[in-house]
């Protein structure tokens, strides 16, 4: 198995260089080869062929052959950069510091590296090197507390999805090919015609696929696999609602608040305030709202309107949404502080010229406010999923503890569970693992998708 991988690494290395070099030959072509055959079997070796060993599942190949794939497009990556820098090609960031050092002082190029080692030396002890411990200890069969451990490879991995390896294969190349068909048809169809409303429809299908094949890999559970489907299913629906509450809102808010009003800054100190609090505090606030014995709310709607408010916790949609409205509210005046920063750069002159010319005050929120701010839109979309998905563990352990019967239970909490309050440290790496993977890829689709629509004044 592993030599089957190589020769396809081999293969596809001058496969890279002829696609992304224009001075080709047979030298660049061995290197590309050979960079591709060594990157692929680094991680195979390293992790000693364990997902070839006997007794492996198909799942397990191709998890190996997945990091065999990632070994090897980092190897001709750094293959490319040696053929670009050997054909002059110099990167932005590369011409940026070829003007800084054609000043009055010409310094080596060592002298950055060493300006940035304290740096670096932190990145390597605080991030990268319990990054790379996290996904050893994702390999392994551990508990806390326990004095050995034992290697499962992708055990920890493969028990969170389906075991058929073709559908796990399936799934997200037919996702990929609705992906890229859609994107075909919109270059092809032109604007404010029936084709392009038909792209445009087929666009968020598209965008849908990718979600119902995710939800079709992850495993419901049984015939000893985890029931991880449940926790995407959870995941998805609370941080998109946090989201979309906490952008919204906020960008309401901002243009509501952004008026010349007495006492405004005032006003506006306090609406920004509600970041200040953690999501432990806003946790705790909200329960004491929502409490069905002591609550706030509960005892208003009990005394003044005779409404009998059912518990939170015992229904899910009640307890996705209370999470949603705290997690919401504590993230609401991050949003506000930059919505209303952002308001102030909206070309006034656009706005003026759009009245006189008699526009609707929702023609001008929609054609000339939106686009000035959709730089900060962006920024907040890749913030708010980042908050979504990491920072709420705190606000559900407060008010809901997963219940009931795992609803509110998201991945972040999966993993805490699992890997601190049950001490099995393997699975809980193995998810935290995977839950970077998933954050990772999405921010890289935003700015490939919503980083082109954005616009930035003066460009």
């Amino acid at each position: 198995m592993l030599i089957i991988g190589l020769v396809v690494a081999a293969i596809i290395g001058p496969l890279f260089v002829w696609r992304n070099n224009e001075n080709r030959s047979i030298k660049r072509y061995g290197i590309g080869s050979a960079a591709a055959v060594v990157g692929a079997a680094a991680p195979a070796i390293g992790m000693g062929q364990c997902g070839f060993a006997d007794g492996a599942t198909g799942v397990d190949h191709l998890f190996m052959y997945g990091l065999m794939f990632g070994g090897g497009w980092l190897a001709l990556l750094a293959a490319q950069s040696f053929f670009d820098r050997a054909d002059g090609k110099k990167k932005d960031s590369a011409a940026f510091a070829g003007e800084i050092r054609t000043g009055g002082f010409r310094l080596g190029t060592w002298v950055p590296w060493v300006l940035l080692s304290p740096t670096l030396l932190i990145l390597i002890v605080f991030l990268y090197f319990p990054a790379f411990s996290t996904f050893t200890l994702s390999t392994k069969l551990t508990r806390l507390g326990a004095p050995k451990s034992v290697d499962v490879c992708f055990g920890n991995f493969t028990e969170l999805l389906i075991t058929d390896p073709f559908k796990l294969v399936a799934y997200p190349l037919i996702a990929v090919a609705l992906l890229y068909g859609a994107r075909f048809w919109m270059r092809r169809s032109e604007p404010g015609t029936l084709s392009r409303r038909g792209a445009d429809v087929a666009s968020v299908l598209a965008v849908l696929s990718v979600f119902v094949a995710l939800y079709a890999m992850f495993s419901p559970g049984g015939g000893g696999q985890v029931a991880y489907r449940p926790v995407y299913v959870t995941t998805i629906i609370i941080s998109l609602g946090i989201v979309a509450f906490g952008m919204i809102g906020g960008l309401a808010v901002a243009y509501l608040a952004f008026r010349n009003l007495r006492g405004a800054s005032i006003y506006r100190t306090m609406l920004i305030w509600p970041y200040a609090i953690s999501p432990a505090v806003a946790g705790v606030l909200f329960f004491m709202i929502f409490d069905p014995t002591a609550g706030i709310f509960t005892h208003v709607m009990d005394v003044w309107f005779g409404i009998d408010v059912p518990n939170y916790r015992e229904t899910a949609f009640l307890a996705q949404f209370s999470i949603i409205l705290a997690s919401g509210w504590k993230i609401l005046g991050y949003n506000i502080l930059f919505y209303l920063a952002g308001l102030q750069t909206v070309p006034l002159a656009q706005v003026e010229a759009a009245l006189i010319d008699g526009a609707t005050s929702w023609q001008r929120f929609t054609k000339i406010v939106l686009p000035a701010l959709s730089p900060i839109t962006f920024f907040l979309l890749v913030t708010n999923l980042t908050y979504a998905f990491f920072e709420v563990y705190a606000t559900i352990d407060f008010m809901t503890k997963g219940a009931p019967a795992g609803k509110t239970s998201v991945a972040i909490y999966e993993i805490i569970r699992i890997g601190v309050n049950n001490g099995d440290l393997g699975r809980g790496a193995a998810q935290s693992v995977l839950l970077f993977i998933a954050v990772i890829a999405i921010t890289m689709w935003q700015f490939r998708t919503s980083g082109e629509r954005v616009s930035y004044g003066g460009s």
